[in-house]
């Protein structure tokens, strides 16, 4: 069972005003090894993620995709700098699917 993200501020809040590692185990009920590991996390609160800019500009592939149908992936990969599994899941998300082989039929 994890504890609530509350009690631990209130715990690591107590700590950072004077009080002892002991006395916050016994008033909040958790143990000396589990504020010693609170204690050690970096992030304790919650931070606002930030995401970081992608390599990928979609639009450009999506344009790049009208432009030349008949491309392979590690081609496209060599133009734009990235890796193969990165077109391949930016296709993925954008529903662009893998063109199909045209089954030709024989004359008997």
């Amino acid at each position: 069972m994890s504890y609530s993200l509350d009690l631990r501020t209130r715990v690591i809040d107590y700590i950072e005003n004077g009080g002892s590692i002991l006395s916050a185990a016994r008033i909040y009920k958790v143990g000396r090894s589990t504020i010693y590991r609170w204690l050690a996390r970096v992030e304790l609160k919650p931070t606002k993620v930030t995401r970081r800019q992608r390599k990928l500009d979609w639009e450009a592939l999506k344009q790049d995709v009208k432009e030349n149908p008949d491309l392979r992936l590690c081609d496209r990969a060599l133009k734009f700098g990235v890796n193969i599994s990165s077109i391949g899941y930016a296709l993925h998300q954008m529903k662009i699917t893998q063109k199909k082989r045209i089954k030709v039929s024989r004359k008997k």
